[in-house]
């Protein structure tokens, strides 16, 4: 397990009986949590605090009961990246703060590596890995085919400072994108991806992570240079292990490249426990 521990403004105070309490800065908030099964006490007052609450409906979807006047955005730093937090009607917040692990590992890669990369940033979502690229000096290629999503990805490159440095925002379905920089010649030095369990494509085609996975990291593998630097994958689907994930990447990367790969469980430190919440899987092929 790789906790992302590393949070000042970010805060999982406590987490049980399906659900989570959090800090987002000075906001608390409720959320449910699928990985959240066991059903100790609640350790922390602060339950009864929370400023919201999200409920799942028993018909999908759900929504947010506001206990306390919230603004509708706010900012959160992850080190010298500042990201801007609202809560959605899919109980997200804008801000997978487990991610933070993986933004720091592509920081670290990227600043060694003593030459200039090229990142294509795959289901960027609201940018905080492309951020953390383009911070280390790479230049990167944001896709999502959220027009609305890239928007709070370009207002977060905004509120950090890094409007002004190289990247491109893409709205656009992720693997019409991959296909169309194959056939241009467009390579990249490391690519990062973050697809969904499950979607639908803007002509009603339907993504299925463990049906996908494999064709989608296939033809990634085209695009890349002949010196590439990592390929890394998140998984947020209980049923594809990150082993599942790094057997790909191996036999798909390690034959023309060499390299090695890994794979493990994200997380999130409990402050009431000490223990780790499980927060998805990111499986890595390196040089």
């Amino acid at each position: 397990m790789r906790p992302a521990d590393q949070w000042k403004d970010y805060e999982l105070i406590d987490a049980t009986q399906g659900n989570r309490l959090e800090r987002w800065g000075s906001v608390v908030l409720v959320r449910p949590d699928p990985q959240v099964v066991w059903g100790l006490p609640r350790a922390s007052s602060l339950w009864d605090k929370a400023d919201a609450v999200y409920h799942r409906s028993t018909k999908g979807g759900g929504q947010w009961e506001i206990r306390r006047k919230l603004p509708q955005r706010w900012k959160i730093h992850a080190g010298d990246l500042t990201l801007v937090v609202s809560p959605t009607g899919f109980k997200h917040t804008g801000v997978f703060p487990e991610q933070a692990v993986n933004w720091a590992w592509y920081r670290e890669k990227i600043k060694a590596a003593g030459r200039p990369i090229r990142v294509l940033n795959l289901f960027g979502y609201t940018g905080g890995a492309t951020l953390a690229c383009a911070a280390a000096g790479a230049a990167v290629c944001h896709v999502d085919a959220s027009k609305g999503i890239v928007a709070w990805a370009r207002e977060n490159a905004q509120a950090s400072g890094l409007e002004d440095r190289p990247i491109r925002w893409i709205v656009d379905d992720c693997a019409k994108f991959v296909a169309r920089e194959i056939r241009r010649g467009s390579r990249y030095d490391a690519i990062i991806m973050d697809p969904p369990s499950y979607g639908r494509g803007p002509g009603g085609e339907v993504w299925k992570l463990e049906d996908n996975i494999y064709d989608l990291i296939a033809l990634c593998s085209q695009v890349l240079s002949d010196q590439p630097l990592f390929v890394a994958v998140n998984s947020y689907t209980t049923g594809l292990s990150p082993a599942v994930m790094e057997y790909i990447l191996k036999a798909t990367l390690c034959k023309k490249y060499g390299g090695r790969t890994s794979s493990d469980e994200i997380g999130l430190p409990v402050t009431a426990t000490g223990g780790v919440v499980p927060c998805g899987a990111t499986s890595i092929w390196e040089e």
